[in-house]
C-alpha cells in the first residue's frame, strides 16, 4: 500500500474507531441503566406535612452546593398545588455569606405525591424524588433521582440522630446509590430550648 493511500484512508479509519469507541460507551451506559432496578419511592406524601423547613444533613456533591454549608430548603405549598422552593446555602461556613435560590415543583405523580420536578431556571427542570420519610411526623427524609447522581437527607432539625442517618445512607446504598461519596453538611449546633 502506497504512502498516499494510507495518509488519504487515516480519517475515515481515525473516525471509524471513533464510532466504534462511541458506540461502545453508549451500549455500556444503557445496559449499566438497565441493570439497576427502577428508583422506588414511599407510597404517598402528604404535601402539607411536607411543606416547611428541612436542614440538608448530607448530600451527594453537586457543582451549585459547592462551599455550601448551614443548607436549608423552605418549601410552601401554593393553591395551584405546585410548591414553592427556598434554598438556602451559607458559602465556606456556618456564618458565611448567604446564598438562596428560588424555585417550583411540580408533582408530576398525583398518585403518591412523591415524585416531583423542580426548576431554578425555566425550562430546565430536574427530579425530585422522595424515596424514605418518616411518615409518623415527617422528620426526616431521603431524596433522590433516578439517575442516582443526586442524594440528600434532610431533617426538620439541624441534626438527625445517628441511627437513623445510618439506616437511611444504608437504605440509599441499597438502591444503588454512591454513598460512600456523601458529603455531611455543616450545621450549627441547636440552643438548649430551641
Amino acid at each position: 500500500m502506497s504512502n498516499d493511500l494510507l495518509k488519504r484512508r487515516r480519517p475515515v479509519l481515525f473516525t471509524a474507531i471513533a464510532a466504534t469507541v462511541a458506540t461502545g460507551v453508549a451500549a455500556y451506559s444503557y445496559a449499566r441503566r438497565k441493570l439497576q432496578a427502577p428508583l422506588a419511592t414511599v407510597a404517598h406524601v402528604d404535601l402539607h406535612k411536607y411543606a416547611g423547613l428541612w436542614y440538608e444533613v448530607a448530600r451527594l456533591p453537586t457543582r451549585y452546593e459547592k462551599g455550601c454549608q448551614h443548607v436549608t430548603a423552605h418549601y410552601k405549598l401554593q393553591p395551584d398545588g405546585k410548591v414553592k422552593v427556598l434554598n438556602t446555602c451559607h458559602k465556606n461556613g456556618l456564618e458565611g455569606p448567604v446564598e438562596t435560590a428560588t424555585g417550583t415543583a411540580r408533582v408530576v405523580d398525583p398518585v403518591t405525591n412523591a415524585k416531583l420536578k423542580v426548576s431554578f431556571f425555566w425550562p430546565f427542570e430536574g427530579d425530585y424524588w422522595i424515596l424514605e420519610l418518616d411518615h409518623a411526623d415527617y422528620r426526616y427524609a431521603l431524596v433522590g433521582e433516578p439517575s442516582r447522581k443526586s442524594l440528600w437527607i434532610l431533617s426538620r432539625t439541624p441534626h438527625l440522630e445517628r441511627s437513623i442517618r445510618d439506616r437511611l445512607v444504608a437504605y440509599g446504598r441499597g438502591l444503588g446509590f454512591p454513598v460512600e461519596k456523601l458529603v455531611y453538611t455543616p450545621q450549627p449546633i441547636e440552643e438548649a430550648g430551641a
